[in-house]
Parts: structure tokens; C-alpha cells; sequence
């Protein structure tokens, strides 16, 4: 494994990302002080590590595998709505600080580890928040979940504490499936389905999931919708992020191809999260 680096101003985030748009494997940091950022690119062979340099600039160095575990700079909490709070504190007494701190919010604890999804980005939160929402819809009744490029698997774990029933996830990264499993452990889910997996290669169960969650980049959401519309269950909710604003009409108009649409749009920053279904019971819910 070989990481690509470079230093840059904090004003040129939004361009890192539309540079690297659909490459899972991009990590933005912000420098402290907040007027630079560090861009880090985690690649698997050197060939492709001096190609960015190439392009941008930039210095390559070999990256040992236990490195994958060592901890970036920690978040700050993250609350959704009224239900949870997401820290990456573990130590006992800053935890129990926490929770005397929001008494009725339940904690969820994802150390940011080399993998995606730690709740403070703008479509890992806008996921949650709309998952809570789907979650009181749903309240009372049995429900299954699949969730679709885990990372670090906060999306699975938040919806078991909501209550979901059979809960599937998975990553094409296996690297982040042990970050996942762990995860899962920390925070009290072990009974979350976690798998190795490439999305656009699934064949996912016929009677489908009542809720699917999808935090993909655009070029994978286009290429995985035949197999996400497959995954979803009649009149199940799906809640899609990943995707820059720039490239959001090109993402919904593939998603109608496979007969999806979405009731509810979210642009917060550079990115959109939504929340929808299958066409043809969006349509008969408006009669």
C-alpha cells in the first residue's frame, strides 16, 4: 500500500473532492489552525501513487498495513436530532462526561480509523438523520436492513439501535470490514451481518430489504442501481449519498432507469443525500 500526499489551502477542498470524485479511497484532513488541509490518496501500487504526483504534485511514501489502524485527528460529536450522539472518544471517563452531557441521546462510539464514515461528513450525517426519520415511520413493525458500502459501519449500527430487525452490510474493502466488526463490537451490534463484498457483483436476497442505504460515490451509484432496485423491497426506503451536486441529475437520471425515484433532495456543502424508493409506489402513495 503506498499513500500519495499534499498540503493545500483550506478554500480548495470542495475542487480535491470533484478531482476525486467515485475514488473511495480519498481522505481529507483539516490542518489545525483550519486554513489548510492535507489530501491523502491511499493507493495499491506505486505506478499509481506517481501518476497523482504526476498530475498534482505532491510525495508518495510506502504505507505499512498497520498503519490502516493508527487513528487520524478525532471529529467532534456529531448529533442526529434527538436520538443519537457520535464520538470518537473511548476513554471511560470523557465518555461518561458525554453521556452525563446529553442524558437522552444514545452514544454511539466510531474511533476514526482508516475508513470512511465517522458521522462528521456532510452525507455520512445527512444518511443518519434520515434513517431516524425512517425509523419512527417504521416503528412498531419488523424491519430489514441492508446497508451498501458500510465503511465503518455507523449506518448499520445506528439502525439496530433503532430498532431494525435483520441487518445486512457490507464493503468491497476489507480493511474496512474489520474496522466495521469492531465497531459493531464497541457499540453493543455484534449480531450485524458484516461481509466482504463488491456491490456491483451482489446478488442480493429475492425478497429484498425494507430499507437500503447506499453511501456510494456517483460512478458506482450509476453502475449499482439494476442491483440496488433489486435489493429494495416493495414499498421499502432508500437513502442514497455520496454524490457531488454537479453530478446529482446524472446519478437520479440513471436511478429512474431502474425504476427508483426520490421524494426528498438534501445539498448540504458540495454533496446531496436522498431519500426515495421504487417508482411505482412512490406514484401510488400520491393517489
Amino acid at each position: 500500500m503506498f499513500v500519495w500526499s499534499k498540503l493545500s489551502a483550506a478554500q480548495w477542498m470542495d475542487a480535491w473532492e470533484e478531482r476525486f470524485a467515485g475514488n473511495p479511497n480519498l481522505v481529507i484532513e483539516v490542518v489545525k489552525g483550519g486554513k489548510s488541509i492535507r489530501v491523502r490518496l491511499f493507493c495499491a501500487t506505486r505506478m499509481e501513487a506517481d501518476a497523482v504526483v504526476a498530475q498534482f504534485g505532491g510525495s508518495v511514501r510506502k504505507m505499512a498495513n498497520s498503519e490502516w489502524n493508527k487513528p487520524v485527528e478525532a471529529p467532534r460529536p456529531v448529533k442526529v436530532r434527538d436520538v443519537f450522539v457520535l464520538t470518537a472518544e473511548n476513554r471511560p471517563k470523557e465518555l461518561a462526561a458525554l453521556k452525563k452531557a446529553n442524558p437522552k441521546r444514545e452514544i454511539i462510539v466510531i474511533p476514526p480509523e482508516m475508513a470512511f464514515g465517522t458521522g462528521d461528513h456532510a452525507t455520512t450525517s445527512t444518511c443518519l438523520r434520515l434513517l431516524v426519520d425512517v425509523a419512527r415511520a417504521r416503528k412498531g413493525t419488523d424491519w430489514t436492513v441492508a446497508d451498501l458500502g458500510t465503511g465503518t459501519g455507523v449506518l448499520a449500527i445506528a439502525a439496530r439501535k433503532l430498532g431494525s430487525g435483520e441487518t445486512y452490510a457490507c464493503d468491497f474493502d476489507p480493511l474496512a470490514v474489520e474496522v466495521a466488526i469492531r465497531n459493531t463490537g464497541r457499540n453493543g451490534t455484534p449480531e450485524i451481518l458484516m461481509a466482504e463484498q463488491d456491490v456491483l457483483k451482489w446478488k442480493p436476497r429475492k425478497k429484498g430489504y425494507d430499507v437500503v442505504m447506499a453511501n456510494l460515490f456517483s460512478t458506482v451509484l450509476i453502475e449499482a442501481w439494476p442491483v440496488i432496485a433489486k435489493s429494495l423491497a416493495p414499498k421499502g426506503d432508500l437513502i442514497v449519498s455520496g454524490i457531488l451536486a454537479t453530478q446529482a441529475w446524472e446519478v437520479f437520471k440513471a436511478a429512474a432507469g431502474s425504476g427508483l425515484g426520490f421524494t426528498k433532495v438534501v445539498k448540504k456543502g458540495k454533496w446531496v443525500t436522498a431519500h426515495g424508493g421504487h417508482l411505482v409506489d412512490l406514484i401510488a402513495s400520491e393517489k
